[in-house]
């Protein structure tokens, strides 16, 4: 492996808590949880007490206040692990940062310091089933009636959506004001009128609690809109960024792990009466694999460092998120090739991991709206 001049001793100090704590409790339980379809919700106040979520909010609301990096670290150490189930960087990553960079300081108040101690799960509801990666298309309204908004719509493809105590709900509250009548709004699970469907049923991440919301005039108190209105879709391109720098550093981690194993099971298994990596086929395709994996990594490093110094835009980290992702598929399957019919049981982690990682290439903007992004950004520059 390429060394990595990110971390330092203290990361590596903080990486082996995480490794020990997902050893000791998740790792042994994540075959049950994928047969359940969902984590065991305890989990999520261990992982508060141990300072595992949300470690970037300040200390002021509860927070440990370290930089990106430890969010990182809790991303690869989870991806190694194959714990799909985990739904903390949804959390961590993509929607506390919304009440921390948006809310009310009594909003802040009230919120952060749950979702830092697992008390408060949250969740981000901006897909809809017509609407896909289009956010300008969303059709779940807000109408404000005297002192409350009324909400109405429906979510799908939630993740945390089960498990969620809080959710943050993209909506329209200008229906003839185009993206700047889009809003966010802070909607709590106990608020009458607002439901769960049931727990969806993937090809991959199994043990990841997946759900539609259903919005049926849900009166929220004003306090409860997030930021400016109609400044939601601004904030939604300002986030999405580290939203896409977190799938990446999964990406890359899953990969890692997957091809290291890959390596020491071609090493052990035998056809023809030799070792598979005594075979050129089995030599070259590890080393593509591991050239692969290596250009991945050092990119998406180097947009970890763009991120740490608020230099990270748009297109490149749609250009990680692109690269990463169809890197990870690729490297799985041919992983997954090199381990013959055994890498078609689920018991083996390749094929696990395998199924896990097909939607890293839809999510969070699918691959085909990172080209978009991309190549408007390319033009741009032309003009």
């Amino acid at each position: 492996m390429i060394p990595r001049t990110l971390f330092d001793s203290d990361h590596e100090l903080f990486r082996d808590s995480v490794r020990r704590f997902l050893q000791a409790e998740a790792e042994p339980f994540h075959g049950k949880w994928e047969k359940e379809g969902c984590v065991d919700r305890a989990l999520w106040n261990k992982a508060g007490e141990q300072g595992f979520l949300s470690p970037t909010m300040p200390e002021q609301y509860g927070g440990v206040e370290v930089d990106f990096r430890y969010n990182v670290i809790i991303n690869e150490e989870i991806a190694r692990a194959g714990l799909s189930g985990l739904g903390w960087g949804l959390h961590s990553d993509i929607a506390v940062p919304y009440i921390l960079n948006y809310g009310s300081e009594a909003q802040k108040h009230q919120y952060l310091p749950g979702c830092i101690s697992g008390e408060v799960v949250t969740a981000i509801a901006m897909t809809e089933p017509g609407t896909g990666s289009d956010l300008q298309g969303v059709k779940t309204t807000a109408v404000l009636d005297g002192d409350h908004w009324v909400l109405n719509g429906s979510k799908t493809f939630i993740t945390n959506g089960q498990h969620a105590d809080l959710v943050i709900v993209v909506a329209r509250t200008d229906k003839n004001a185009g993206a700047k009548g889009i809003s966010l709004f802070l909607v709590e699970a106990s608020r009458e009128g607002f439901s769960r469907g049931s727990n969806l049923e993937k090809i991959g991440m199994k043990a990841q609690d997946t759900s539609e919301l259903f919005f049926d005039n849900v009166r929220l108190p004003k306090d409860n809109l997030l930021g400016e209105l109609g400044m939601g879709f601004v904030y939604l391109m300002q986030e999405l960024p580290q939203e896409r720098l977190s799938v990446a550093s999964n990406a890359v981690a899953s990969a890692e792990s997957i091809l290291e194993q890959t390596t020491q099971y071609v090493t052990e298994r035998k056809a023809f009466g030799k070792p598979l990596a005594a075979l050129q086929n089995t030599q070259f395709k590890l080393a593509e694999c591991k050239t692969k994996v290596d250009s991945a990594r050092v990119f998406t490093d180097r947009c970890i460092e763009l991120h740490l110094e608020g230099r990270l835009d748009a297109a490149t980290a749609a250009q990680a998120k692109l690269m990463t992702t169809e890197v990870q598929c690729e490297v799985l399957d041919e992983c997954l090739q090199l381990h013959g019919g055994y890498g078609y049981m689920w018991e083996y982690p390749v094929a696990r991991a395998w199924a896990d990682a097909r939607v890293q290439r839809i999510y969070a903007g699918t691959s085909e709206v990172m080209k978009l992004i991309i190549a408007r950004k390319m033009l741009e520059q032309q003009g």
